[in-house]
C-alpha cells in the first residue's frame, strides 16, 4: 500500500525534475512594519504567489472559491489566477507573502528558458497543511533576511537556497497528506487525458491510472464530471481541433485529425460536427471571418459560438480576463470615442459588427453600416438565449448555437444534482455591492442561472424583480435570505467594503451572516450577462458549493 501511494506521488511529482525555481520578491509583514490589517486588491497573478501565515486571520478568494487563513498553514496560487485576500489581527511574527517563477527546462539544450509555466505545471494549488509550521516559519525568516537589498550576492543567492528547502518541505507535505481517495484519482485520470489526448486511450487503460474497477470509475467518474471518460476525451480533442483551427496556420484537416489523435478522417468529421455543431471545415471558414464585439455584452455570446472578435471595446474590465485566457493580444481594443472607433473599424476591415441597438445613435449606426454588416440585438427585450440565438443566424452558425444549448442545459442540470440539498432549498439572494451600498439583481442578469437554470429557491419578493433594485444594507435583512451571494465591485467606498461590512452591527444582524452563509466573488466577469459568462457561473457554482452545507 505504501508503495502504491508513493508511485502515485512519484507520477504526480515527475515533472519538477523540468523546472527550476526562483524568487521574485518576498515580503514579511507583520505588526512592526505594517497596520494590524493587510489587504491584496483583486488581481490576476502574473506568477506564482505562495502566503504562508505564522498568525492572524483572514480569507483568500481564488478563481472565485473562498478560503480561510490559517496559522500555521501556506496557500499557493498560480499564474492566471484571479486572486483577492485579507488578513488582520497578526501580531510580530505576522506572515509571509512571496512571488516567485516556475521555469522549465526547453528538454534539448538543457538550457533554462524564461517562459513562466503555466498554472497546470507546478503540482501543488491552494491550502498546504505543514506537518511542522514551525520550520515552514524559521526557513521563511532565513529567506527574508538573506533576500533584503542590502545584502551581498552570495547572501541572496543562500536565499535562493533556502527558499528551495522551502519548497522541498511544502511538496513533501502535499505529497504526504495527498488524499488518495476516489475524488484525488478522477482528478489524476482527467489531468491524464488531457496530458495524453494524443494516445489511443481505452477505457481499460484510464480505469488502471485511476487505480479503480471499470463498471466503479466509469459510475463515479460520469457523476463527478457530468459525461462519461471517453464523452470527455472526445470533447477535448475537439477543444484542441478548434484551437489550431483559431491559430491561423494552414494546417490541413487531415493533418489536425492524427495530431488530436484520429486516424480515420470520417470518424474525426461525425465526432467534430456533433460536438461543435458544424462540420469541420465550415468552422475552418468561419475562423478566418472578422468580426467585431462592438459592446462588451457580445464577448461572451461570440465566445460560446468558439468565435474570438478581431476587436473588442478596452475600457471594459472584462477585458484583461478575455486575453488572458484565451492568448489572443492581437485582439484589436476599440475606443471610447466614437469617431476614433469607427475610423479604427475602417482600417481593421471587418466582415461582420454586432452590438446593441440601446447603446447604438442612429448617426453611429449608420456610420457602421458603411464599414460591414451590422446586427444590432435589442438590448432590453430579450434573453440572453434569444441573443445568441439571433448572432447565429446572422453568421450562419444556428448549429454551433444549438449545439451550446444543448451542453449548457445538460450542465445546468448536472450542476443542480451536485448541489447538496441543504443549499438548493435555501432561500438565496442575490446581491451586488456597490458604491451606494446593495443593489438586488434582477431576472436580466446572472440571477437567472441560480432561479431559473439550477431552481434554487429567490429570498421572499425577490420572484418579481425584473431589473436591478438598489436597496440598503439595512434592507438586506427584510428578504429573509437563507444565503446571500455577493458580487463585490472592486472600487466600492470603503464604508461598504467586504471589511466594513464585516464590522457593521446591521450586517452581522442578517440570518445569513450570523449563520456562515456568505459567499463573495469579484463582479467581473461573471456578472455578465451572456452565455459564456453564465456557463463559467455553473463552473464556479461546483467550486462554491459542491459537498457543502
Amino acid at each position: 500500500m505504501c508503495n502504491k501511494k508513493q508511485n502515485a506521488g512519484n507520477h504526480v511529482y515527475a515533472s519538477l525534475e523540468g523546472m527550476c525555481f526562483k524568487v521574485r520578491e518576498m515580503k514579511h509583514i507583520n505588526r512592526k512594519n505594517s497596520s494590524n490589517e493587510w489587504e491584496l486588491r483583486v488581481q490576476f497573478l502574473k506568477s506564482y504567489m505562495m502566503i504562508v501565515v505564522a498568525s492572524g486571520q483572514g480569507w483568500l478568494t481564488i478563481d472565485g472559491r473562498f478560503i480561510e487563513l490559517r496559522e500555521g498553514r501556506s496557500y499557493v496560487c498560480s499564474p492566471g489566477q484571479l486572486v483577492e485576500g485579507f488578513l488582520q489581527s497578526f501580531d510580530e511574527r505576522g506572515f509571509y507573502e512571496l512571488r516567485f517563477d516556475v521555469i522549465s527546462d526547453d528538454g534539448v539544450t538543457g538550457d533554462y528558458t524564461d517562459r513562466v509555466r503555466q498554472e497546470e505545471s507546478f503540482p501543488v494549488k491552494g491550502e498546504v497543511i505543514a506537518s511542522s509550521p514551525v520550520s515552514i516559519i524559521v526557513l521563511c525568516e532565513r529567506i527574508a533576511e538573506h533576500l533584503r537589498r542590502d545584502e551581498d550576492v552570495l547572501k541572496r543567492f543562500r536565499g535562493q537556497i533556502y527558499f528551495q528547502e522551502l519548497l522541498y518541505m511544502i511538496l513533501e507535505d502535499a505529497l504526504l497528506l495527498k488524499e488518495r481517495d476516489s475524488e484525488a484519482a478522477l482528478e489524476h485520470t482527467k489531468r491524464y487525458i488531457e496530458e495524453h489526448y494524443q494516445l489511443d486511450l481505452k477505457i481499460e487503460h484510464l480505469t488502471k491510472v485511476a487505480g479503480m474497477s471499470e463498471r466503479h470509475f466509469m459510475r463515479l467518474f460520469k457523476k463527478r464530471y457530468g459525461c462519461s471518460a471517453i464523452e470527455y476525451l472526445t470533447i477535448y480533442r475537439i477543444s484542441q481541433a478548434q484551437q489550431l483551427m483559431r491559430s491561423g496556420g494552414q494546417y490541413r484537416l487531415k493533418d489536425i485529425a492524427r495530431h488530436v489523435g484520429y486516424h480515420d478522417d470520417a470518424y474525426f468529421r461525425r465526432k467534430f460536427t456533433q460536438v461543435s455543431g458544424i462540420p469541420p471545415a465550415a468552422f475552418m471558414r468561419n475562423c478566418k471571418l472578422r468580426i467585431v464585439a462592438y459592446h462588451p455584452a457580445i464577448i461572451g455570446q461570440l465566445l460560446a459560438l468558439k468565435v474570438i472578435a478581431c476587436a473588442a471595446p478596452s475600457d471594459h474590465p472584462w477585458t484583461d480576463y478575455y486575453n488572458r485566457k484565451f492568448e489572443r493580444n492581437n485582439v484589436l481594443p476599440l475606443s471610447t470615442d466614437t469617431s476614433l472607433k469607427l475610423t479604427e473599424l475602417k482600417l481593421a476591415a471587418p466582415d461582420f459588427i454586432i452590438g446593441l441597438d440601446n447603446l447604438t445613435t442612429m448617426e453611429e449606426e449608420a456610420g457602421l453600416r458603411n464599414i460591414a454588416p451590422v446586427l444590432l440585438l435589442p438590448g432590453e427585450e430579450m434573453d440572453w438565449r434569444s441573443h445568441l440565438t439571433l448572432i447565429a443566424q446572422f453568421l450562419n452558425k444556428r448549429g454551433a448555437a444549438d449545439a451550446w444549448l444543448e451542453h449548457y442545459e445538460r450542465r445546468a442540470r448536472f450542476v443542480a444534482e451536485q448541489i447538496t440539498p441543504d443549499i438548493h432549498g435555501d432561500r438565496l439572494l442575490v446581491l451586488r455591492i456597490n458604491g451606494a451600498g446593495a443593489e438586488i439583481l434582477g431576472r436580466r442578469s446572472v440571477s437567472t442561472v441560480f432561479y431559473d437554470d439550477l431552481r434554487m429557491q429567490p429570498a421572499a419578493g425577490v420572484e418579481d424583480i425584473e431589473k436591478n433594485r438598489q436597496i440598503t444594507i439595512a434592507q438586506v435583512g427584510k428578504y429573509h435570505a437563507d444565503r446571500l451571494l455577493l458580487f463585490v465591485d472592486e472600487n466600492v467606498h470603503p464604508t461598504i467594503s467586504k471589511q466594513s461590512l464585516m464590522r457593521s452591527e446591521q450586517w452581522r444582524a442578517i440570518p445569513a451572516v450570523r449563520n456562515g452563509r456568505v459567499d463573495v466573488l469579484p463582479v467581473y466577469p461573471w456578472t455578465e450577462y451572456t452565455a459564456f459568462t453564465n456557463e463559467l457561473m455553473l463552473d464556479e457554482v461546483l467550486k462554491l458549493w459542491r459537498d457543502r452545507t
